[in-house]
């Protein structure tokens, strides 16, 4: 399971930009095509916040909409899946305009 070590990352990440402060809530945005379980990192959270200015923080997390563009015709689809082809011709490809990010948009944090 990678979300134990992406998680990881993310707590290290957090504890070190928030420094000796409490963190009270922790946001990020996880992309529908970043291969990223959000309910394994859900899982993983408290696990890997314990014993750390982290413990107890609250984890939202905004799941981004899978979107491509066709390189041929320009028209924008959802995706689903990582599946590049759009149909217009037996050769257009779309490129991912949005859903494969995983991004710490923001914390909260107390001073202790």
């Amino acid at each position: 399971m990678h979300e134990l070590s992406i998680t990881r990352n993310i707590v290290a990440v957090v504890a070190e930009r928030a420094g000796r402060r409490r963190v009270s809530s922790v946001r990020l945005a996880i992309g529908k095509l970043s291969g990223v379980d959000v309910g394994a990192v859900r899982f993983c959270f408290e696990a890997c916040t314990e014993d750390t200015t982290l413990a107890g923080a609250a984890l939202i997390v905004e799941e981004i909409p899978g979107r491509g563009r066709c390189d041929s015709c320009g028209r924008e689809v959802e995706l689903v899946e990582p599946i590049l082809r759009c149909g217009c011709t037996p050769t257009s490809m779309l490129s991912i305009v949005s859903g494969d990010e995983l991004l710490v948009r923001s914390m909260e944090v107390t001073d202790v």
